[in-house]
């Protein structure tokens, strides 16, 4: 029987490469993905352990306490041990260095760090020397090649306290083994004036050349960690290659969805060959192969079929995990990578998968092949899967059963639970539970949705295209299988489609609604204060017309570490006017009262009528809650009157402050006039609503087109079923082909018909796609927060159906060419 499999095989070469194409690409999603994540981490490792290798020794607090640094006194300590040679103080913290623009270079204030020099240099210089006295930096070379710096150039660095400061460049250097420098950009000085610069009084590591770990450990003390050169790389390795691990988990879910895509079309393949193949297996039974061996020999022919699939399926996944790797270096060249890495873990896991799943997919269809009785199936002359389709009572109960308990869940998820990520959880959930019921359910779905689907094309097609309509819908059970594949990645994309447009919607309207402003400025950080001096600079422009300030201060309330802020009196209930859940807002501003966020309000003693004992500079004093506000907007927690606020914590300099500006002006003249008032402060970074709204459209869109990409493998193996399922039909359909060419159908009316055939089924599946994605999505955004608002984007969801319309008729260019270049005579003489 083996002989017997193998032998078919190699007579229908064709048969098999279609069949494990879909094996493929799912085998090559899932090995690219180590391929990619694997030579990652060994670029990582590399990096970390060169950088290493420099130090004998290193000393650091511990784990349960790293913030606490490192003393400076233990570095002379250690300085002191016999066969010491250097020692050298690591230090880090903040501080920004200012562009030529005048203005703090990124969104978050670049890192001081101590370069050090000679062997205890860690850093790879570019270009130039590490600095060696007070007045001399170097810069991180991707930002100075930002920023236009070079060596030679004079920077301006703005201290712990915003103090501006010059120096001397006088090298560029790649920090790209510290992973917050990589993040924020660095700049580095001697460590003396890296310690002014910054503020730091400890150092966040030592390092150690020479001596012996056993006297380093005894001049450290309990108190801090001491390792190896050797055991420090792994350490930094490890922290670095924490992203990869999240990378890899991500990548593998959408691997996953591809080879459940894949098992669908294998599925689907498998029970039209064994149903062609009825004849076939007859015969076998006839010349005495029993049942097991007809089983065992459709298994084996899944077997080789899923081996073949899946080591095309690794080669596949090296060139694609070595195409992401250019693309990732091309986006991050501070970790080398070598060639790709193929790790015997990822051969075994891309075989096992490809075989298990492909021989899985098969048993369903080697079952029904040992059920038809050898007379009957020599007799059989019917289609597969043809004739009238009826659900039948036990897949009805369970197909009701599961859509039943999908919708129940989904209801519960997205209307009755608390908002929130277990709402998420639950609305996913249900939404597996009621993709089960559409499986279920599908066949029986076919014929109306084909009638659906193919209303213009047989009204428009002529008899070519109501002969396709009918075709697809005579085998019911063959199309639901090869359009609820196409289903699941369609419906995934148009999920995220109406996610990240509902996202976009609620962000807008919450922008809309609690920033009423046009611009919003704050330090670079948003942890510090801005000058008054801003704000009265801001004033005096024509084409402001308000100026909000908001402050903060740290405090205790009832014992509890807490803000209290405090906002422009003038503005409250004008410019910015809070949504008042409880109370008024003229109860909020009378002296000795409060109002706080209905998150707030929810805790014990914060709600409205209490009494909160706030410490002030002159003791504690009592303010009485006497209103709630919605949660969100730019302020949030404890709100005083802007009185009060000062009589309890003296003057404050803003923390931040919101810009209205003249209604009847450009917008860039506004931003000009806003800009021109904050430029003599360097830390004061400027941020418009419609420059954050755009801001964040883009990163949602990027998003939405990474994902979109991944999902894209989906439908690639879906459309990939379609061609194998029409493929399969030519041939088993050749008698009818030929017939209906003796009729009259000419061969473009022939292509045209399978073409229309293609169409509908791609239709099918993307519709029924898109509509449970837009009906999950919908429960995916009210189960996100109470105050989502619900987008669909009509022009994306349709684009859909027409890409999936268009590539299904793509899909059917060869098996409809394969078709008309049948001779009708040899068709009709076949048998």
């Amino acid at each position: 029987m083996l002989r017997t499999t193998l032998a078919g095989l190699r007579a229908h070469k064709l048969r098999l490469l279609l069949t494990a194409v879909a094996i493929t690409l799912g085998v090559g999603f899932i090995s690219g993905t180590f391929v990619l994540t694997d030579t990652m981490d060994k670029g990582v490792a590399k990096t970390f352990a060169k950088s290493a290798d420099k130090v004998d020794f290193a000393v650091l607090p511990n784990d349960d306490d790293p913030d606490k640094g490192v003393p400076t006194h233990l570095l002379g300590e250690v300085r002191a041990l016999p066969g010491v040679t250097d020692v050298q103080g690591l230090v880090q913290g903040d501080a920004a260095l200012v562009g030529k623009d005048g203005k703090a270079v990124g969104d978050f204030p670049t890192v001081g760090m101590s370069v050090p020099s000679g062997r205890l240099l860690r850093y790879d210089v570019d270009k130039g020397r590490p600095p060696s006295g007070g007045g001399e930096t170097v810069l991180d070379t991707e930002v100075a090649k930002r920023e236009g710096y070079t060596v030679g150039d004079t920077v301006t660095v703005l201290d712990k306290k915003e103090r501006p400061h010059r120096f001397k460049v006088v090298g560029l250097v790649d920090f790209g083994i510290d992973q917050e420098a990589s993040f924020r950009g660095a700049v580095g000085f001697d460590s003396a004036t890296a310690m002014l610069m910054t503020g730091e009084k400890t150092y966040r590591e030592l390092d150690v050349a020479g001596g012996s770990e056993a006297a380093v450990k005894a001049a450290a003390g309990g108190s801090y960690e001491v390792y190896t050169g050797e055991e420090l790389g792994a350490r930094l390795a490890r922290a670095a290659g924490a992203d990869t691990k999240i990378i890899r988990t991500g990548l593998l879910i959408f691997g996953l969805v591809a080879m459940l895509v894949s098992a669908l079309v294998i599925y689907n393949t498998f029970s039209i060959l064994i149903a062609q193949r009825m004849r076939e297996m007859a015969l076998l039974r006839c010349v005495g192969a029993t049942r097991r061996q007809v089983f065992g020999g459709v298994v084996a022919e899944s077997a080789v079929v899923g081996l073949v699939g899946s080591v095309l399926g690794l080669l596949a996944g090296v060139g694609l995990g070595e195409g992401a790797l250019v693309a990732v270096n091309r986006l991050d060249a501070n970790v080398s990578v070598a060639g790709p890495s193929l790790a015997v873990r990822t051969i075994v896991i891309g075989l096992l998968v490809g075989i298990v799943v492909t021989v899985l997919s098969a048993l369903l269809p080697a079952r029904a092949a040992t059920r038809v009785a050898p007379v009957a199936a020599l007799r059989a002359d019917l289609e597969p899967g043809s004739g009238r389709f009826r659900l039948g009572l036990p897949r009805t109960v369970i197909a009701v059963l599961l859509g039943a308990a999908g919708l129940a869940l989904g209801v519960l998820g997205s209307v009755v639970m608390e908002k929130g990520e277990t709402a998420m959880y639950m609305v996913a959930f249900s939404g597996g539970v009621f993709f089960l019921a559409v499986i279920a359910a599908m066949p029986a779905l076919v014929r109306p949705l084909g009638r659906l689907a193919g209303a213009a094309p047989a009204r428009l097609g002529g008899v070519p295209g109501r002969l396709a309509v009918a075709n697809a819908q005579r085998a019911p059970r063959r199309t639901a299988t090869t359009t609820i594949a196409l289903t699941v990645g369609v419906g995934l994309m148009s999920l995220f489609a109406v996610v990240a447009a509902s996202g976009k919607a609620t962000a807008s309207h919450k922008l809309e609604e609690q920033f009423p402003v046009q611009f919003q400025i704050r330090t670079q950080d948003f942890d510090g204060t801005l000058p008054h001096a801003l704000t009265e600079a801001l004033r005096k422009r024509p084409e402001v017309t308000g100026v909000v300030e908001t402050r903060s201060e740290d405090t205790k309330v009832g014992g509890d570490d807490e803000e209290i802020e405090t906002i422009t009196t003038s503005a409250l209930g004008t410019i910015l006017k809070p949504d008042m859940e409880q109370g008024t807002l003229a109860a909020a501003l009378k002296p000795g009262t409060a109002m706080v966020d209905a998150e707030t309000a929810k805790a014990a003693g914060r709600g409205l009528g209490q009494t909160l004992q706030v410490r002030t500079a002159h003791g504690t004093v009592p303010v009485k809650i006497t209103a709630v506000y919605a949660a969100g907007g730019n302020f949030e927690g404890v709100l005083v009157p802007e009185a009060d606020f000062t009589r309890y914590f003296g003057v404050r300099d803003p923390a931040g402050i919101y810009v209205k500006t003249r209604d009847d002006i450009p917008a860039a003249q506004a931003r000009r006039a806003v800009d021109e008032a904050a430029r003599p402060f360097p830390a004061a970074k400027v941020a418009s609503s419609a420059e954050f709204e755009e801001t964040m459209t883009k990163a949602i869109d990027m998003m939405l087109m990474i994902f979109g990409g991944l999902l894209g493998l989906a439908i690639v193996i879906a459309l990939f079923g379609i061609a194998n399922t029409l493929t399969l039909s030519v041939v088993e359909r050749t008698r009818e082909s030929a017939l209906l060419r003796a009729l009259g159908l000419t061969k473009r009316q022939l292509r045209r018909m399978l073409s229309v055939e293609a169409l509908v089924m791609a239709v099918i599946g993307a519709f029924t796609g898109v509509v449970l994605g837009v009906a999950f999505g919908w429960a995916a955004t009210h189960a996100m927060a109470a105050d989502s608002i619900f987008a669909l984007p009509y022009l994306q969801v349709t684009g859909f159906v027409v890409l999936a319309g268009a590539a299904g008729t793509v899909a059917a260019v060869m098996p409809a060419r394969r078709a008309a270049k049948t001779s009708i005579v040899e068709s009709l003489a076949h048998d």
